[in-house]
């Protein structure tokens, strides 16, 4: 299925909706408006002609110094259809999309990451919060302003060093603990 068959079905399913043809040289890639993503993410999944039911993958690009300046990106996979659809959804800086971990609750994690690596918030998500960086890094280092000569200083810990003694005398209390009483 082409963009153009994608749109010309989603249309009546999204009403107000502006989808737009996205460039591709793999599989059919539309763009979706923000403020209609989760209705147009429920019509993908419910509807039986498309049923996209598996969300791949959930990841964002920095267009810096475009306005708007993000494109978060969803890849889909239809199981019953046997297809895949790129949808795309342009943010400003700043701005923010809704969670679609209703629709998907795969879509947790890669929300986290997108949020973690570009700064993009997606609003009702449950548990946003850091997942690839420590929770008291500064900023989101994939995006294009992001200063890379950045100072900090590595954080190390002792190693834990145990004689073999002590190794086998851990293994064996462990065993006595586990012994049914």
């Amino acid at each position: 299925m082409d963009a153009a068959a994608l749109i010309e079905i989603l249309t009546p399913l999204v009403p107000g909706a502006v989808f737009e043809a996205a460039p591709s040289v793999d599989f059919t890639t539309v763009f979706v408006p923000g403020d209609r993503l989760v209705e147009t993410c429920l019509a993908l999944r419910d509807t039986p002609s498309l049923r996209y039911n598996v969300l791949i993958e959930i990841t964002a690009a920095d267009y810096l110094p475009r306005t708007p300046r993000f494109e978060v990106v969803y890849h889909l996979l239809s199981i019953a259809h046997r297809r895949r659809l790129r949808i795309k959804v342009r943010v400003a800086d700043g701005g923010y999309l809704p969670t679609v971990q209703n629709v998907w609750l795969a879509a947790g994690w890669p929300e986290r990451e997108v949020w973690d690596m570009f700064g993009i918030i997606f609003d009702g998500h449950p548990d946003l919060r850091r997942i690839l960086t420590p929770d008291d890094w500064v900023g989101h280092p994939a995006r294009k302003d992001y200063p890379v000569q950045i100072k900090k200083a590595a954080q190390t810990y002792e190693p834990l060093e145990v004689t073999e003694e002590e190794f086998t005398a851990n293994l064996e209390r462990d065993r006595v603990r586990r012994q049914p009483t």
